[in-house]
Formats: C-alpha cells, structure tokens, sequence
C-alpha cells in the first residue's frame, strides 16, 4: 500500500470521527418527529390498500377502471401508467405511489436539513465540531439517521402491504422502491446544502425538485414514457411492484445516490464552514416601506410558501376539475364507489366536485398549520426577540402571521376552487362553472380558518407541542372527511371535525347557522390563544 493511499484513508476515518454519537444524538433528537412520519406513511398504506380491495374485489370492476383510466389523460398524469392496474396490487401502487414517494422524501430532506444545514445556521454544528469531530461527521449521521429512516419505511410499507392482503414479493419491491426514492431525495438534499447557505433554500430547491420529478413522471406516462425514466418517481413505478416485478430499476437509486454524495462530499471538503456554494449578494441599504410592519414582514417571510401552496393546489383542482364530467359514466360501472362520495350515485357530478373542493380545503387548511407554526420558528430561532425589543405588542407581532395564514388559507382553498372550475367549465363548455367553485370553496373558509385556530390554541399555551396538536387535529379532519362513510364508522366518529359540519357545495345549500356556528368557536380559540401568548414567556 503507498503512503498516499495510507494518507487518503487516514483522512477519510479523521473526518467521520464522532459520526456515531451524532447518529445516536440525532435518532434521540427525533424519537418524537421520526414514529410520527412513519406512523404517517403506515396508515396512508393501509387506508388506500383496504379500500381498494374493497372497491376492485372483482376482475371485471379492475377491467372496468381500467379501460375508464386509460381514456382519461389527467388521471394518467396523477396516478402512473396504465399496466399497474392489471392487478389490484398495481391499482393501489396507482393510486398511492405518487403520495407516499414524496412523503418519505419529506421525511429524508427534513432529517438530512435539519441536521445538517439548520445546524450549521443556529451555531451548533459549530459547537459540535470544536470537539472531536470530523469534517464529515455531521453530514454522515444525517445521512445515517435518513438510512434508518428508509430501513424502517421498508419493513412498515412490507409490513402493512403483506397485512392488507397483497402478495409478498410485490410488497418487498414496493417497499424498497419507495425507500429507494427517499435516498434518492436524502443524498439530494446532502448536496443542496452544499450550494445553499441557508435551510429555506435548501428545502426550496429540494421541493422543486420534487415537482420536477412529479411533472416529468406525468407527462412520460400521458406520453410514450420516455420522460418517465428522468424522474426517480418514474423509476420506482416502472419496476411494476404486483405486476411484474422488476427489480433492476432499484439499481438507479443505488447509482445516482452514490454519484450525487460523491459530488456533495467532494464540494464539502472545499467549502467554508457555514457557508454554501453560491454565496448571497449584499441587500438594500435601507429596507422597503412594505418592512416597516410586522405584517409587511411577516409577508414577506411567508410569501414564497404561499405562492408554493397556491400553486400545488390551483394545479391539483385543476386535475380535479378535468375529470369530473366523466364521474358519471364510471359511476354506472361501479356503483360500489358511490358510497365515496358524498351524495352518491344520484347526483355525481355535484358530488364528485363536492368531494374535490373539501379536498383542496384540507390542503389550504395544512397551510394554515403553516403560516402559524412559522411564529414558533421565529420565536424558537430568536428572531422574534429583536422585533419585540422594539415598541410592538406581543398580540401585535402574532396577529401578523396568524392573518397572513387565514387570508393566505382563504387565498390557497380560493385557488383550489378556481383550478377545479376552469379545468370543468373547459370540458363542459359552461364558464358559470368557475365563480360556482370559487363560491363552493369559500364556504370552505371557516374549517380552513378553525383548523389553523388549532395552531394558534397550542401556539398561547403549549408552544412545544402546538406543532403536534394541530398536526394530529388536522389529521382527524382528513380521516373523518375521507372515510367515515368508506369505512363504516360510526357518525360520532366525525362530530368534532369542523368539516363535518360545512356544506358541502355545491351538493349541499350553505346553512348560516354551521357557517356562524364554526366561526365563533374559531373566535374563541384565536381569543384564547392570544391570551396564553400574552401570559407566557416567550422562546420557551
């Protein structure tokens, strides 16, 4: 062996020096956030798993849905190619696939940020390393920590699969697939943080780039799928878990993961500490008159999320909307799905769009989750502090993020009505259809504005698990809208759900009495959210 590769290893086991405490520090710092994510991914599985044998359970109802899904381009574009759907197996991959993917590749850009990036940006990172600890250690157990992540999706994904019914040997590629885009997205992201210098650009880019894999996957599979084998989705898909079961597709994950952390690894032995790749240009000498509020600021914190936000949900109403017109004649096919929706078979167009609108709720309502925990983040990062030393109230400084989250939150679900109405009156001819969906939508706005009232709640007076609480609450609201009726459940199941109680427009005629009902006991958990703040210490 020469000296110069005695040297090179020497260096190599110096840098990754204390990596193992790191990992067993991080896996303590995420014993809460970790379960949550998985525990996430196991229902989602088991939910959609369930009800799709129970919908298909006969070869002539599969058939059927697959003759509609193929003459449908929108629902290509959402779920993946066609052939998943010659077995029930490949049905649920084809309604799932797509969500759970970019689940877990959430979970891994979280964890590989959260302990890298964020890390280096609050002066921990810096902490850490003043001890014995190498140059690569930090970055080696995030990625560790994302590997245990993937380790157990695999055997939760295995686990829930096989326990649902689906055969073995599908279920193990479908895990590992699954897995497989989550380590795609987490040596992603270790790269990322090498380029960006702080953790809102890092997880910007990474999402974008998520959306990119997402579009490329959609339009491969409306067309000749060529595009398919550019997007990690479309990898994992066209291994055909239940269908044929081809396994050499994982090999990619493995080489593109590889190729990207040798690139990361190399750009972070010759960056500066705490800085990145591209470096930020020097702003304005004198801030903007839109600054001078904490409204402005707090705007100015949260628009790109809110544009983010806007545009996932206008784009995912749209596809909504463009499949409405043919909900009757699938109907027709398998009256069994009726039950799914609200009104069933008798009137399925307005109950599809019905169905379609609460959905984009639920997903303007997470927005508001959003909007409000951004004020823990800034409490818990400090930066609160220097606008509270200044001559603003504390009610002063909440009330500008919570408004930024119920007029944004009104905004998201407002884009979701409008995505789903121009996308259905350009396939039925009638343009009535758009301010008819932006109307249903803003019936919506009251459990929007409740569910982020929830947040606010756990913000006044349990700060540390407000996050938690309105998380959990949210999830409630998703679970008693989606499949109390699919799942038989009891009706007291959904009583506390302020969805439960909204009309569902435009099956249903708007009641002022739901309407003002959920406004006040929105009113009054804001007042009393408001109130905890004001009696609590604040970055704590």
């Amino acid at each position: 062996m020469s000296t110069r590769t005695r040297d090179s290893r020497r260096d190599a086991l110096a840098s990754a020096t204390g990596s193992g405490e790191l990992l067993r520090f991080s896996l303590r710092r995420e014993r809460f956030a970790l379960p949550a994510w998985l525990l996430g991914v196991g229902l989602l599985l088991a939910m959609q798993s369930v009800s799709s044998q129970r919908f298909y359970d006969t070869p002539a109802k599969l058939a059927n849905l697959r003759e509609m899904m193929g003459a449908n381009a929108t629902a290509v574009a959402l779920g993946g190619p066609i052939r998943l759907l010659d077995t029930i197996g490949g049905e649920v991959l084809f309604e799932i696939f797509a969500y759970l993917a970019i689940v877990v590749a959430l979970m891994n850009m979280f964890l590989v940020g959260r302990h890298t990036r964020s890390d280096e940006e609050a002066g921990r990172d810096e902490l850490i390393r003043s001890a014995r600890v190498g140059r690569r250690a930090p970055a080696l157990a995030a990625l560790a920590l994302a590997a245990v992540a993937d380790l157990a999706v695999v055997v939760i994904v295995f686990g829930v699969a096989v326990a649902t019914g689906l055969p073995a040997g599908g279920s193990l590629l479908f895990a590992v697939v699954i897995a497989g885009v989550g380590l795609m997205f987490a040596s992603i992201t270790t790269l990322a943080v090498q380029v960006f210098e702080n953790p809102r650009s890092v997880y910007g880019s990474v999402t974008l780039l998520m959306a990119a894999a997402y579009v490329l996957r959609a339009i491969g599979d409306v067309g000749n799928g060529a595009l398919s084998w550019a997007s990690p989705l479309g990898w994992g898909q066209r291994a055909y878990p239940y269908v044929v079961d081809r396994w050499w597709p994982v090999s990619l994950f493995l080489l593109a993961s590889l190729v990207l952390l040798a690139i990361a690894f190399a750009l972070l032995d010759r960056r500066d500490f705490g800085a990145g790749l591209l470096s930020y240009g020097t702003g304005p000498a004198e801030a903007s008159w839109a600054l001078g509020s904490p409204l402005g600021l707090a705007w100015r914190l949260q628009r790109g999320s809110w544009i983010g936000w806007s545009v996932g949900v206008f784009g995912l109403g749209a596809a909504y909307g463009s499949f409405a017109e043919s909900i009757a004649d699938y109907l027709a096919d398998n009256p069994e799905i009726a039950a799914f929706l609200p009104g069933g078979a008798a009137d399925a167009v307005d109950s599809y769009l019905a169905l379609s609108v609460s959905m984009t709720a639920l997903l303007a309502a997470a927005y508001g989750i959003t909007a409000v925990l951004r004020a823990r983040g800034e409490e818990t990062g400090g930066y609160s502090e220097s606008i509270l030393a200044a001559p603003v109230a504390r009610t002063r400084w909440l009330a500008s993020h919570v408004t930024i989250a119920l007029v944004g939150g009104a905004a998201v679900a407002a884009m979701g009505g409008l995505g789903i109405g121009l996308a259905h009156a350009l396939t039925v001819g009638d343009w009535a259809q758009v301010p008819r969906m932006i109307g249903a939508a803003a019936v919506y706005w009251p459990a929007v504005w409740s569910i982020a009232a929830v947040a606010v709640l756990g913000f006044g007076w349990i700060p540390r698990a407000a996050a938690a609480s309105a998380w959990t609450y949210f999830a409630y609201c998703v679970v008693a809208l989606l499949f109390t009726d699919s799942f038989d459940l009891p009706r007291w199941f959904a009583t506390a759900s302020t969805f439960e109680h909204t009309p569902q427009v435009p099956l249903d005629n708007v009641t002022a009495t739901a309407m003002v009902g959920i406004g006040g006991a929105t009113a009054v958990a804001l007042l009393v959210g408001f109130v905890g703040f004001g009696r609590r210490d604040t970055g704590y």
